[in-house]
């Protein structure tokens, strides 16, 4: 009813009541028993001028006054709590509120009453969150210097901060950057420090995150939605450049910063792990701090009103996994990271996608996995199922041992000789096949008569490999002889030299 002096005010000018309830964004019934109301008082807009709206209220609702202050008044902090919770309306809280008190105010002034209350709360309390829905998360623009305790250099961590949008319970961790493995390690440690689950997560567009951002189909990181998956909590990234759809984390960054950091400026830390600590301990204060308006505290509100709302955690952790994109070659490996993996041999030439973890390498096609392998460490190596080795070769797979050897043949003997050597110096014949191929590419790029040369000086050093061949060919080398013979070298004449006959049988000077 604060629109009863604009009412009347468009009454007066001429305005019908569907006009007037238009103007006012209120239903036609409600201006007709003001201006009814109005008219039978004798009140028009020269007398209301005068008034401000309680005055006004009271003289067209002279009951409301006589009975406000004799009604029970409605839990405005227990509504407000109860709001939080998923399916909880006033309209419910209003039916319970009125068993409870058959004589209390009617929906809507019920409804006007937590408003005004609400109204006074802080900006980042007047955000409507429903308990166990969202969780944000953000890395805050202020990092803390780390010190190496060896060589006595200085790098900056970066803080990982989370919070439950519907209490505030909050959440931070120093990450070594802002890396996709760190970001989500913080994910990791978030979720678990929370006991549960959201239904919903609302990070930022980092490129940790989301691959692509934009404000209508954000695309995610593979990685991230893998980390989503696992969890079976759905990511909703914020739209770029609009901070305010993720308000919650934003002042829980302003807070973690005032909180924590500002009382950790003046320590040296000389570990990630010392920092942690650190910001695990005054976590803890900072949740158990009792807010300023409302009752308890943000780990209160969180134990009684989130915390059971929240979905369990998965039986295992996720284990961070980064992804790739590969080529089978004709020898059915695939490299990655230096290393060669094998496929079923059907899947030669085709694109597969690899997801490597600490441990294990897992190839997939078109979504279904078709191989896994332990990871390997170094470079150069191979594994090779033998379920992945063919029983005999398609038509489209040519490729075999005699026929490289019998291709090396065309070029010269030392180059069939080398690429014999190549293919039995490796534990599966296939295993040779790249070096062979690279070979094959030599001999177009430096002609066959250098690649001939080159393979017989490799031979003879018995450097069996690609690499020894093609650097010969770089520098040089085999145009050199293969055997050089040392030069005969003719005495020097000069004045200043002394003979043989310049000393006696004992070695002695004549002179």
């Amino acid at each position: 009813m604060h629109k009863i002096k604009e009412m009347i005010r468009l009454k007066d000018a001429g305005l019908s009541n569907r006009q007037i309830a238009s103007s006012c964004a209120v239903s036609p019934s409600t201006v007709s028993e003001v201006i009814h109301r109005a008219e039978e008082m004798g009140l028009n807009w020269n007398a209301a001028e005068g008034l401000d709206e309680e005055e006004l209220e009271k003289t067209l609702y002279p009951e409301r006054s006589q009975l406000k202050g004799t009604l029970p008044e409605p839990d405005v902090e227990y509504i407000h709590r109860e709001l939080r919770r998923k399916g909880v309306t006033l309209a419910l809280l209003w039916e319970e509120y009125k068993e409870a008190h058959p004589d209390g105010y009617q929906y809507s002034y019920f409804c006007e009453i937590y408003q005004k209350w609400r109204g006074t709360l802080d900006v980042c309390m007047r955000q409507y969150h429903k308990a166990g829905e969202k969780t944000m998360v953000d890395y805050a623009g202020q990092t803390v210097p780390i010190t190496d305790p060896v060589t006595g250099r200085v790098w900056q961590a970066h803080i990982f901060v989370a919070v439950l949008a519907a209490t505030n319970y909050t959440f931070a961790m120093a990450t070594r950057d802002e890396s996709m493995e760190s970001w989500i390690t913080g994910h990791i440690y978030a979720f678990e420090f929370f006991g549960g689950l959201t239904e919903l997560l609302v990070p930022d567009n980092p490129k940790a995150g989301v691959s692509k951002a934009c404000r209508y189909e954000p695309e995610l990181n593979r990685t991230y939605l893998e980390l989503a998956r696992h969890y079976g909590i759905a990511v909703i990234p914020a739209r770029p450049r609009k901070p305010q759809d993720k308000a919650k984390v934003e002042k829980a960054v302003q807070l973690v910063e005032n909180w924590i950091l500002a009382r950790l400026r003046n320590r040296t830390f000389f570990s990630l792990e010392e920092l942690n600590q650190a910001i695990a301990k005054l976590l803890i204060e900072l949740n158990n701090k009792p807010f300023q308006k409302l009752e308890g505290s943000r780990r209160s509100l969180f134990e009684s009103l989130e915390k059971p709302l929240l979905k369990p955690l998965p039986e295992y952790r996720y284990e961070i996994a980064r992804w790739k994109k590969a080529r089978v070659n004709i020898d059915y490996h695939i490299e990655v990271e230096k290393n060669y993996y094998s496929v079923p041999y059907r899947l030669v030439k085709e694109q597969v996608e690899v997801r490597l973890t600490a441990s294990v390498v897992e190839i997939l096609h078109k979504g279904k996995r078709i191989a896994s392998h332990q990871r390997l460490t170094g470079k150069g190596k191979f594994i090779t199922l033998n379920e992945h080795r063919p029983k005999e070769h398609q038509k489209y797979l040519e490729w075999t041992p005699s026929r490289i050897i019998r291709w090396a043949g065309e070029t010269g003997p030392q180059t069939a000789a080398l690429v014999r050597a190549i293919i039995d110096n490796k534990p599966h014949p296939e295993q040779g096949y790249r070096a062979c191929l690279g070979l094959i590419r030599l001999g177009q790029r430096y002609s066959r008569e250098r690649l001939e040369n080159a393979c017989a000086r490799a031979m003879l050093f018995d450097a069996i490999s690609y690499r020894s061949v093609k650097s010969i060919l770089e520098k040089g080398l085999d145009r050199w002889p293969q055997k050089e013979e040392a030069p005969v070298l003719e005495p020097i004449q000069h004045y200043n030299l002394r003979g043989s006959q310049y000393y006696d049988e004992k070695g002695q000077p004549l002179c």
